[in-house]
């Protein structure tokens, strides 16, 4: 429903260009900002999907009954991110040696290590989606196309490139 929304107003502002660009009977301008349109527009919802498909993974794989055993709410999470104020001791032992301290260290590192390969692996499928790779090769090859017919132009192929994002900006104030 929002992805229609959004889709709407893309190309309403799409349409404006093209407008201003036959008006002013400037055909370069009109295909250089279409090419970068459409390739920026295609980047952007492979994007979307690709990172909608990552969170209803992660949805999938939530170990609910894990999540209802813990008894730290929300906002215990956000004030204390690492548990270092807990009530519960980890250690009841006060001095540790510098041989100690240095293997709980090396510990704490191993979980964090662990920690961002997993989530690295995680959404590795968001960045090498299919296609948004796709969504790239279309904007380089027509990047090449256009210059190699001597059409390029930089400043709306720029204007093309910036419909989506800019889109995207008002679309935070019109659609509330």
């Amino acid at each position: 429903m929002m992805i229609k929304k959004f889709a709407k107003l893309f190309f309403i502002i799409d349409f404006g260009v093209v407008i201003f660009c036959i008006l002013s009977n400037n055909y370069v301008w009109l295909i250089n900002t279409q090419v970068a349109f459409i390739s920026s527009l295609f980047i952007s919802f492979a994007t979307f999907l690709s990172y909608k498909r990552n969170v209803s993974k992660r949805l999938e794989n939530i170990d609910y009954d894990a999540q209802l055993s813990n008894d730290r709410d929300e906002i215990d999470k956000i004030d204390d991110p690492y548990d270092l104020y807990d009530e519960d001791e980890i250690n009841e032992k006060k001095d540790f040696s510098a041989s100690e301290i240095k293997e709980i260290i090396k510990e704490e590192k191993s979980r964090i290590k662990q920690n961002s390969f997993k989530n690295t692996i995680y959404s590795s499928g968001s960045f090498i989606s299919i296609y948004r790779i796709v969504g790239y090769v279309i904007l380089i090859f027509g990047f090449f196309s256009l210059n190699n017919n001597g059409i390029f132009n930089a400043m709306p192929y720029l204007v093309g490139l910036f419909i989506v994002p800019l889109s995207m900006l008002c679309a935070k104030f019109i659609l509330k």
